[in-house]
């Protein structure tokens, strides 16, 4: 019998399928068309690890299953390869980014085809490409032209080791997402894209997608939309009024206060009218560079200064109000200003700190509490019955809100409001390795973008890439580059010197897979009709608010210009899956400084790739986190062994054993649903137990079978199948075959065979009533003769049951 030899048989399907058309969509074919999407990789220094492997594997398996089901699968993977990671490698190592680049996207490629992973590698794209990102620049262009990219003076927040400015969603507990700095706020002209102009779009598309729960509620989160009420506070000796968003105007009599945001603009206005202005820009100095998370947090000290000499009065009650600053009123939600009661916990203790009158106007329900509330021994912030409010008393706060709204409206004072928590999309930074924004700043005709005709604008090959000190782009320091003619007058002009966020060029990466070699248009519109939008997109949950929004705003916009066809519709993606994450052994998350990183590379010259695929489909659920078990690899290793010792040696002359018929088809239908559900585990245990059956003696699988299984395991383990297939003299290739249907009658057998078990080794198998509960399964096994003879005087300590498949007597 030849000896399963996993690294000299993969080798050659690899070679005979990525030298071949094999995995290769066409456009335009007359079959069902099935875009499956990776999230492509950012191509790191370090390579694949096995934690990374899980959700290509994963998608691999359902674009090898769906391309035997008759689809025109599209499958295909480029390179996230602008940012911080590399430019910071390659200052490290002295090395030019973009040959940093070219080494890790050659590694990558390498390691997935030694995977076996069935992508369209014709269909490659690289986001620093010139050629990909001149689309990328052409994106903004058309953002620009419609109004919706801008620059902006603003706060922002400014990594002092990255040396450049963040996104919100980029910076995590206070610290930078790429290297762990404390985060601080820095003045800096940006450009921003208003994604927030689709704030309301991109909530309400969400129930046209399928997403799972927690990603929908993360995006609504994000968003943030809440209604409420616009309320204006006439400043006394000013003409002129604060503005305060709220949701709780049903608590405006209690409000004794006015809180504003360090940043708020009233504050830089009058500040020569604040008595105590060294003490307010001290204390906004002190503040600056906390992070806005810092400042939300509720377990946080409260702190603030009073802008002595401002008052502002209260529309609802007419009285006097002072007028603080303080870190926790954000300038980025709402007004950047709300009004303070006693039915608000942070408004509370800086009360309560500073002696400020706290009053209360809501009462809840219950009584002990409700002496508390009013004694202002506890701060009450749900909703309750109105009190201390003139003519609302009584009033449930739902009713009170709107008649409330309506009443202070009639004098002009508020409005019914929609706000969101989305701000604008920072846009810039300050580094060098990311795409040059397209624009051209002159000074009699500002900012203009570059003709189409001179797309793309070329990053230049420079020795000096390292950020400055200034927070400048390193680009501004090459002058033949910086200064040009201007587009419009033709008079002496500068380009913009900053770069694009690493997110611009993973916004639409999808849509080039579909044309990736148009240097003409965008996309023909054609084959966009054909392959859009993607029909299954799995990707980290790390992404939810960041990428995942992004690329759904910008396919939204694209579809508004007419870019999209319009029978695409404006969402992106149907479908939207998450994996879980591999950690390191012990549970631990996988980390080079903690030395429990493992490389595929090591796992697949040792067991083999297939080996690795179905030990990282069969570890456990999809979606759930799961830590590595070096002996899995070994029971996934084991498996194949069977598999290929059994179907290499002399197939069944005479038809299928009918129990093990039986339960091939039982196997068949039961991996087809479990690939649609991403129950991978469960497939791949099915498939096992199937395998178990098939090697008790006298069980034969006809040739006929055994074309049928191969086709179910290729998906899972392609190279090993396609040897069998091989072997066994099958025509053409397994991985093209297709995909066998179920026999209804035999999978609704009323009678099944059971495969017992004594200590953990088959030792029959018995026909029993499909569907017994384990304890006639038990009497049955036990009054067999055979089995009686195997237990003899032996205890039995324990028996387990699979119902309609296995009991296993556990002996002492």
């Amino acid at each position: 019998m030849i000896k399963y030899n996993p690294q000299k048989i993969e080798k050659k399907w690899q070679e005979k399928w990525y030298n071949s058309t094999t995995f290769k969509a066409k456009d335009f074919l007359r079959k069902n068309k099935f875009y499956i999407l990776d999230e492509f990789p950012y191509p790191s220094g370090d390579g694949l690890h096995v934690g990374h492997c899980r959700p290509y594997i994963g998608m691999d398996v359902i674009a090898r299953a769906r391309r035997m089901q008759n689809f025109n699968v599209l499958y295909p993977m480029g390179w996230d390869a602008f940012g911080l990671p590399t430019e910071n490698f390659a200052i490290k190592k002295k090395v030019h980014p973009s040959i940093v680049t070219k080494k890790n996207t050659d590694n990558f490629r390498k390691q997935m085809k030694s995977l076996g992973l069935s992508f369209d590698w014709s269909r490659e794209v690289n986001t620093t490409d010139p050629k990909y990102y001149k689309w990328t620049q052409w994106i903004f262009i058309k953002l620009f032209e419609a109004g919706l990219a801008y620059k902006d003076k603003m706060s922002i927040n400014w990594c002092p080791s990255c040396k450049i400015g963040l996104a919100n969603e980029e910076v995590i507990n206070g610290k930078c997402e790429r290297c762990g700095t404390k985060v601080e706020k820095r003045e800096k002209e940006q450009w921003l894209i208003k994604i927030t102009e689709y704030a309301e779009r991109l909530l309400e598309d969400l129930n046209m997608v399928d997403y799972p729960e927690r990603v929908k509620a993360q995006q609504r989160e994000w968003i943030g939309k809440s209604h409420g009420s616009l309320v204006s506070f006439k400043v006394e000796g000013l003409e002129e009024n604060i503005d305060v968003f709220s949701t709780r105007i049903d608590t405006i009599f209690s409000g004794t206060f006015l809180v504003l945001s360090p940043g708020h603009k009233f504050i830089k206005n009058h500040i020569d009218k604040i008595e105590n202005k060294e003490e307010v820009l001290k204390y906004i100095e002190e503040v600056k560079d906390i992070s806005d998370i810092e400042r939300s947090n509720l377990e946080k000290e409260v702190t603030g200064v009073e802008l002595k000499g401002i008052v502002v009065r209260n529309p609802a009650t007419d009285e006097h109000m002072p007028v603080w600053v303080a870190d926790f009123v954000l300038e980025g939600y709402g007004t950047g200003a709300v009004f303070a009661d006693a039915h608000d916990k942070r408004d509370f203790v800086l009360a309560k700190k500073y002696g400020i009158p706290l009053r209360t106007s809501i009462m809840p329900a219950d009584e002990s509490l409700a002496h508390k509330v009013k004694n202002l021994e506890e701060c009450y912030e749900g909703e309750g019955t109105l009190y201390n409010s003139m003519q609302f008393d009584g009033l449930e706060s739902k009713d009170a809100k709107a008649q409330i709204t309506s009443w202070l409206k009639s004098k002009g004072l508020a409005d019914n409001k929609t706000n969101y928590r989305l701000r604008d999309w920072v846009f810039s930074r300050q580094h060098y390795w990311g795409e040059p924004i397209p624009m051209i700043y002159c000074e009699k005709c500002g900012w203009s973008p570059v003709p189409e005709k001179d797309l793309p604008v070329e990053l230049p090959n420079v020795k000096k890439y390292e950020p400055s000190d200034t927070g400048e782009s390193p680009l501004s320091l090459i002058d033949k580059w910086v200064n040009v003619k201007c587009p419009k007058c033709k008079d002496e002009a500068k380009r913009e010197t900053d770069t694009m966020p690493n997110w611009a060029g993973s916004n639409w990466y999808f849509i080039r897979y579909i044309d990736p070699k148009n240097n003409k248009e965008f996309a023909d519109k054609k084959k966009m009709k054909y392959w859009l939008p993607v029909n299954w997109y799995n990707g980290g949950m790390e992404h939810t608010t960041l990428h995942l929004l992004y690329s759904r705003f910008i396919f939204k916009f694209l579809f508004d210009i007419g870019v999209i066809p319009g029978d695409v519709g404006s969402e992106p993606y149907k479908k939207r899956t998450s994996h879980g994450i591999i950690l390191g052994p012990g549970g631990v998350k996988m980390s080079k400084s903690k030395g429990n990183v493992i490389n595929p590379d090591d796992v697949v010259k040792e067991y083999g790739a297939d080996t690795l695929r179905i030990y990282e489909m069969f570890m456990g659920p999809f979606e759930q986190t799961i830590p590595w078990d070096p002996k899995g690899m070994v029971g996934s290793r084991r498996f194949l062994e069977k598999v290929y010792n059994l179907s290499t040696g002399k197939p069944s002359e005479s038809k299928s054993d009918e129990d093990l018929r039986i339960q091939l088809h039982k196997t068949i239908k039961k991996v087809s649903e479990d690939i649609d559900l991403m129950k991978f585990n469960t497939a791949v245990s099915c498939m096992m137990e199937f395998v178990n059956a098939w090697q008790i003696p006298g069980q034969g699988l006809d040739k006929k079978d055994l074309h049928k299984f191969l086709v179910i395991l290729s998906p899972f383990a392609p190279h090993i199948s396609e040897e069998i297939w091989n072997l066994a003299d099958f025509k053409g290739l397994c991985s093209q075959q297709k995909w066998p249907k179920y026999d209804e009658k035999l999978v609704k057998k009323e009678k099944v065979f059971l495969i017992v078990q004594v200590n953990g080794r088959i030792r029959d198998k018995i026909e029993i009533k499909s569907g017994i509960i384990q304890k006639e399964a038990e009497k049955i096994v036990l009054n067999s003769e055979k089995i009686k003879g195997l237990i003899g005087k032996n205890k039995v300590k324990k028996i387990i049951f699979v119902p309609d498949k296995l009991i296993n007597i556990v002996i002492s």
